[in-house]
């Protein structure tokens, strides 16, 4: 079995039983929804492109904690095999 589907396979059984890793999942999507909206905007405002830049900041920070709980995870799982 390839890493890859070990990888997504673990992320299902986090989105299915850790509330921490599906909130930040939630909140990832949802950021990536509102940059994408920003993005497609012709002319955006100084407003708008602040918006853009922090949203594209927080969305890397709950990357990298999602990251560290599937790391956490990752050993863990490893240490009961």
């Amino acid at each position: 079995m390839s890493s890859s589907v070990n990888m997504e396979t673990l992320k299902a059984e986090l989105l299915a039983s850790h509330s921490e890793f599906r909130e930040l999942s939630r909140e990832h999507k949802r950021c990536e929804a509102r940059i994408s909206e920003l993005l497609a905007l012709q002319y955006p405002s100084q407003e708008e492109l602040e918006e853009e830049a922090f949203l594209k900041k927080k969305k890397l920070g709950i990357k990298d904690r999602m990251e560290e709980i599937l790391q956490a995870h990752r050993k863990t799982a490893s240490a009961g095999h």
